[in-house]
């Protein structure tokens, strides 16, 4: 099976700069789109940023200038770069991948979640 892992969350002044990294493993044949998602409690969860295979990116307003998805895609790994942070943007952030799976001689399209992790942005 495919699993991502988030790292990089944690506790930062308003102002101040985060990168979370997200790692995709297992058996992966393709991965078309990566994104980083948020979700607050009581809130719907949002997209922050995605970013395609060919490398289109699309960001919401609210961190459009401030956050920078990138990838790696020899190592299956994406980035979300936060600066400037406000305390709005403190959310439990979670990465997301559209891909390909091998399924023995099969493939199989999935769209798999990260677990999730919490960036906090208060003085």
């Amino acid at each position: 099976q495919v699993q991502l892992v988030e790292s990089g969350g944690g506790l930062v002044q308003p102002g101040g700069s985060l990168r979370l990294s997200c790692a995709a493993s297992g058996s992966i044949f393709r991965i078309n789109a990566m994104g980083w998602y948020r979700q607050v409690p009581g809130k719907e969860r949002e997209l922050v940023a995605r970013i395609t295979s060919g490398g289109s990116t699309k960001y919401a307003d609210s961190v459009k200038g401030r956050f920078t998805i990138s990838r790696d895609s020899a190592k299956n790994t994406w980035y979300l770069q936060m600066n400037s942070l406000k305390p709005e943007d403190t959310a439990v952030y979670y990465c997301n991948a559209d891909l390909v799976a091998t399924m023995g001689a099969n493939y199989r399209y999935l769209g798999v979640w990260g677990q999730g992790t919490l960036v906090t942005v208060s003085s």
